[in-house]
């Protein structure tokens, strides 16, 4: 653990270095990112300072203790520094829980039915009101940016903002595939079926966050098919854009003007291209390194909405609710603080 916190302190002072530097001090953007470190890392150099101090009074302490007529009172000077180090060692294992730099920002969730026809439209329709009354819940905003109903009263896919602080810090770990088991409606026989649709939260980036160069979009407009009256089915309002580099398409058609919608697709467009990079950053980290409570594998089964048996069972920690009717009417606290204290044990697994 002092190793730890030694190459910590290294690091820390080599900042300060560095941000002394007149060349950096006239690139305003690297100093910025170079004080944000410093300051991340500053509690953490502090440790191994405070540890270096408790380490020579230890040393010093053992060497009276060699001293008969000192080494009753030096062997509890030991102890109570051992102790003192013990303390501070379970200080640095909290302290290196990475907070994650993303959890204030607010979020766009996008939510798409999966196997199960329009079963699955539905359940991504209930998921869609599940997730709006949470946000009603913690005071956020909701606006929807794009919006495929079917017949039915489904949901073919729909993305949406939150915005509210924190919101992406409590909504990310809703990545993922949600499973439905259920007898629908139109099953006259009984039989319970399994639907499932994918959810996938990503954190809202701002302009300086990612830059787009605009000879790399290929931007289609065409008319829209949601409901919002006779304008939009009269002109070619909706806004399709594809990112040529990565080849990720993005489109709004929820308001009137081509204007908004592709104001919306470009916010959507970046917070893809963000997620896209942290990605990439989160690939290079070992594996025996990567949180068991994952947050963005839009493959994986995340969760079980068994209606029978009036159960949520997160698959993740292996936690089930039967609080149902609550939880599809977006009581999630429960859930979500149990998933972020399984995140941080992780962490400080492999702190």
């Amino acid at each position: 653990m002092l190793e730890k916190l030694t190459s910590y302190k290294a690091r820390h002072d080599a900042l300060a270095e560095k941000m002394a530097d007149p060349s950096v001090l006239a690139n305003q953007e690297l100093y910025r990112q170079l004080s944000k470190e410093y300051a991340d890392i500053q509690p953490l150099a502090a440790l191994c300072s405070e540890a270096e101090g408790l380490q020579r009074e230890m040393a010093d302490a053992r060497e009276l203790a060699e001293d008969p007529d000192l080494r009753q009172e030096a062997e509890a000077e030991v102890r109570r520094l051992q102790a003192a180090l013990e303390d501070l060692f379970s200080r640095t294992q909290r302290a290196m829980i990475s907070e994650d730099p993303d959890a204030d920002r607010n979020c766009i969730i996008e939510i798409r039915a999966g196997t199960g026809g329009e079963e699955a439209g539905l359940f991504a329709a209930e998921l869609l009101r599940m997730y709006t009354r949470f946000a009603e819940r913690r005071g956020w905003r909701t606006e929807v940016l794009d919006l495929n109903e079917t017949g039915i009263g489904g949901v073919k896919e729909a993305v949406f903002s939150l915005h509210g602080r924190g919101a992406y810090g409590d909504m990310k770990f809703e990545s993922g595939v949600h499973r439905v088991q259920r007898v629908p409606e139109t099953e006259s026989s009984g039989r319970i079926h399994t639907s499932a649709a994918t959810v996938a939260v990503l954190a809202e980036a701002e302009e300086v966050d990612v830059q787009i160069d605009p000879v790399d979009l290929h931007v289609d407009t065409y008319r829209s098919g949601s409901a919002g009256g006779q304008h939009v089915n009269k002109t070619d309002s909706a806004v399709r854009i594809t990112h040529i580099p990565t080849g990720i398409v993005v489109q709004c058609q929820d308001e009137r003007s081509q204007h908004q919608n592709r104001a919306k697709a470009m916010r959507f467009l970046r917070a893809k291209l963000l997620d896209a990079e942290r990605r990439a950053q989160d690939e290079a980290i070992a594996s025996e390194r990567r949180s068991q409570v994952r947050t963005g594998d839009r493959s994986e089964k995340i969760r079980t909405y068994n209606y029978p048996q009036s159960r949520v069972t997160d698959h993740r920690i292996g936690f089930s609710t039967f609080n149902f009717e609550a939880y599809l009417d977006g009581d999630l606290e429960d859930m979500i603080i149990r998933l972020k204290a399984a995140a941080a044990h992780e962490q400080l697994q492999h702190a």
